[in-house]
């Protein structure tokens, strides 16, 4: 019923710079937070930002001061501009929304299928 559709991933070296966007559609009656979610091999999916409808943020701290996180709630969408990357920042990424259905105003949370990002020389 939620649709997640992800972009942006892809090899970059060091130092370089990335942007992921998603863009959610489907019986949508509100959203709450939206944010992105990473996994790496052998390793646990863990929380690298999130936003509110109100433009509060989170993000892990790893990635405070590199990577910034931005929502157009008119358009149901979430971008993660991430600066300095680091050769530990190789994952995948997934964009990860939760809110209110039209359906009886039921929840829902939603992934998407993720995006790969490598960061190599």
């Amino acid at each position: 019923q939620v649709q997640l559709v992800e972009s942006g991933g892809g090899l970059v070296q060091p130092g370089g710079s990335l942007r992921l966007s998603c863009a959610a559609s489907g019986s949508i009656f509100s959203i709450n937070v939206m944010g992105w979610y990473r996994q790496a091999p052998g390793k646990e999916r863990e929380l690298v930002a999130a936003i509110t409808t109100g433009g509060s943020t989170n993000y892990a701290d790893y990635v405070k001061g590199r990577f910034t996180i931005s929502r157009d709630n008119a358009k149901n969408t979430v971008s993660l501009q991430m600066n300095s990357l680091k050769p530990e920042d190789t994952a995948v990424y997934h964009c990860n929304v939760e809110g209110l259905l039209t359906w009886k105003r039921s929840s829902f949370r939603s992934w998407g299928q993720g995006t790969q990002v490598t960061v190599s020389s």
